[in-house]
Order: structure tokens, then C-alpha cells, then sequence
């Protein structure tokens, strides 16, 4: 098993944001390994109600599916910004391919991002501890539950400090 201070980055990249970078990539995982049950139909603590509400299994899988896909995809994009990748538009891209991506191609939408899932991360927060849904799962169901999305709470501040490194790194290399 490679170490993550072995994995491949840009030059200059500090092992402090090589390892932000992985680890937020891995903060969504829990909880979409989590969620995956429900789109079969197996509720996680949940009320059996939740079933009708979520049209599950049925059309609501595919949103359960899809928000997990969504949500792994766009952990990933933040080793962009600190691989080789993340620098340059691959050749296949018409007219801009092989060209330096502007540092603002990628931070914007970094931050954005980072911003977005610190707003569901506060949103969750509220809701596992201060004001609980009557349906919602209880005893051990609960404690999974949270344990499993806790680490959603680490990924905008992660994806913050790896996107601010990555605009410093950049304007230094010119």
C-alpha cells in the first residue's frame, strides 16, 4: 500500500495538502456507502414510511444512486489541485487542449464548492443534533448514521485549504 506522501503531485506540493487532498476525496465515501442500502429499500433506522416518501426502490433509487455518484465525482476533482492534471486541459479538449488552465477555472469552482458543502454541512449538523427528524433513525441506526456522515463536516474546510495552497503554488510558479 502506497503512503499518500508517496502518491504522484505537482512539484512543490507539501505533504500537509497532499494529505487534505486525499482525505477530503475520502469524506463522502461513509456516507454514500451508508446511503447505497436505501436505494435497494433497506431504510437504515428509518421509518418505513420514508419508503413511500422516497419512492424507494423505484425512482428514488436513481437519486440516491445519482447523489452518491455526484457527490464521490466532485471529491475527486480535488486531487486536481494538486496533480498534473488539475494544471493543464488534456489534449482531447478542442482548442484549449494542452494549454495551461487559468487559476481561476479551478478555483471558483473549489471554493464555490467548499462553500456550498460547508452550508449542508452546517444544515446536517443542525439536524442530527439539534433538531432530529420524528422518523428518523434511533439508538445504534443513529449512531451509524452520524458516525457515517461526520466526516462530510471535514470536506469544505479541506477542499478551502488545498484550493488556497493551490492559487498560491500557481501565482509563485508564474
Amino acid at each position: 500500500m502506497h503512503r499518500i506522501s508517496t502518491l504522484p503531485t505537482v512539484a512543490n506540493v507539501p505533504n500537509w495538502a497532499r494529505t487534505a487532498a486525499f482525505v477530503a476525496v475520502l469524506t463522502p465515501l461513509p456516507s454514500s456507502l451508508w446511503r447505497l442500502p436505501m436505494s435497494w429499500g433497506w431504510m437504515m433506522g428509518f421509518a418505513e414510511s420514508a419508503k413511500q416518501e422516497l419512492h424507494v426502490p423505484g425512482w428514488g433509487s436513481l437519486y440516491i444512486v445519482g447523489l452518491t455518484v455526484f457527490s464521490e465525482l466532485f471529491a475527486f476533482l480535488t486531487l486536481g489541485l494538486i496533480q498534473p492534471w488539475g494544471e493543464t486541459w488534456p489534449r482531447w479538449v478542442p482548442r484549449v487542449g494542452g494549454r495551461r488552465i487559468p487559476i481561476k477555472a479551478a478555483a471558483i469552482p473549489a471554493l464555490i464548492g467548499a462553500f456550498l458543502v460547508m452550508f449542508y454541512s452546517a444544515g446536517l449538523v443542525h439536524n442530527m443534533f439539534v433538531n432530529p427528524a420524528p422518523d428518523a433513525p434511533h439508538g445504534v441506526a443513529v449512531f451509524v448514521l452520524d458516525l457515517c456522515y461526520a466526516p462530510i463536516v471535514l470536506w469544505g474546510p479541506l477542499l478551502v485549504a488545498v484550493t488556497v495552497h493551490y492559487c498560491r503554488r500557481r501565482r509563485a510558479a508564474g
